[in-house]
């Protein structure tokens, strides 16, 4: 008698493991909001956790550095906020708040960093409570005007903080000085308790740029915006993908699109789940390297939107195997062309993100 065949699984429990990942080092990452939080002297360090905590998982982010000591957090918007609202953190929104983000600005999950007359008066008509502005020094991006502030357009609010942003924190510039001077002037002027000007890269100006809470994002994912930074913070993130395949391509032969790679000679090839629509770019199209290991693998040819080659030599790896990819970020930037920012920004959602 011939058995029914037995149901499939239900696709809601099924586990399908992806074939890319992150290896994330908390280690690295309190290591870095440290080394930052002792460079800003007596002032407070805080942490931009905005896109998604630099591409790495926001709530991941902000509660590793609450456990570390970080008191302070910034987002860009009230969507990145809500989510964030269940680990009930001390946020200030960047992006300040429109007619559209009232409903959640008014429940005191965060606070808006106010940065236009028309934010100051619809926060003031709604009767909110604490917030933070952003005054512009120089930059011309966002914030209210010093004449502004003279003419009385903050007056009554209770400001927590208020904010400004160097445009050029990353040079050697005669605007820093400029733009902190400026900020410096406002100091009693708005009632405000606390003031605040570096990023990562200004956080490495000295403490005459912290005055009382820095706010630095990049370094401490790992990136280097300044030379002054260099030692001083470490990579948090790694790359892992599975070999799909592992091919012999023979001299004369060449590999991917628009056959920009010639084989000189045989040449073992793995074929790896991974690229841009990863945020791995073509940049990294012949220049960048994997590692089995301490064996480095040349990339070769064109990166793809979910392939990658790589020359893996005589590297003992078949298909299912995984290699790594360190996100030195200032070597993999030097490598792409692209910039820190968007190495970390870019890492796509296909990857599984661990925390070690």
């Amino acid at each position: 008698m011939t058995r029914p065949a037995a149901a499939p699984m239900p696709l809601a429990m099924i586990d399908v493991s992806a074939p890319l990942r992150l290896r994330l080092d908390t280690a690295a990452l309190v290591r870095n909001w440290r080394a930052l939080d002792r460079m800003s002297g007596r002032a407070a360090c805080g942490a931009a956790i905005k896109a998604n905590g630099y591409g790495l998982g926001a709530g991941e982010v902000a509660s590793r550095l609450a456990g570390a000591g970080c008191r302070d957090f910034f987002v860009a918007t009230w969507a990145e906020a809500v989510a964030l609202a269940p680990l009930a953190l001390p946020l200030a929104v960047l992006h300040g708040v429109r007619d559209e983000d009232m409903a959640a600005a008014t429940t005191g999950i965060a606070r808006p960093v106010l940065s236009t007359p028309s934010q100051v008066a619809r926060w003031r008509d709604a009767g909110g409570g604490a917030c933070d502005v952003m005054v512009d020094t120089g930059m011309n991006r966002l914030g209210v005007s010093a004449q502004d502030i003279a003419d009385g357009l903050l007056d009554g609010l209770a400001i927590d903080t208020l904010m400004s942003h160097l445009a050029c924190a990353d040079e050697d510039s005669a605007m820093n000085e400029a733009q902190r001077g400026r900020f410096a002037a406002l100091a009693g002027r708005t009632g405000a308790r606390r003031m605040s000007l570096a990023n990562s890269a200004g956080v490495a100006l000295g403490t005459d740029y912290a005055f009382d809470l820095t706010r630095p994002g990049l370094a401490l994912y790992g990136g280097v915006p300044s030379a002054a930074l260099a030692g001083a913070v470490r990579p948090v993130a790694t790359i892992e993908a599975q070999i799909l395949q592992r091919r012999r391509v023979q001299a004369g032969e060449t590999v991917g699109y628009n056959a920009t790679w010639t084989a000189a000679g045989p040449t073992e090839v793995a074929i790896v789940n991974l690229g841009y629509a990863d945020g791995y770019w073509r940049g990294f199209s012949d220049r960048g390297v994997a590692f089995a290991g301490d064996a480095p693998l040349p990339v070769i040819g064109r990166v793809s939107m979910d392939l990658v080659a790589l020359d893996v030599g005589a590297a003992p790896l078949a298909e299912g195997d995984w290699i790594a990819i360190p996100h030195d970020l200032p070597a993999a930037a030097a490598q792409s062309g692209m910039s820190q920012y968007e190495l970390l920004t870019g890492l796509g959602r296909r990857f599984t993100r661990m925390w070690t």
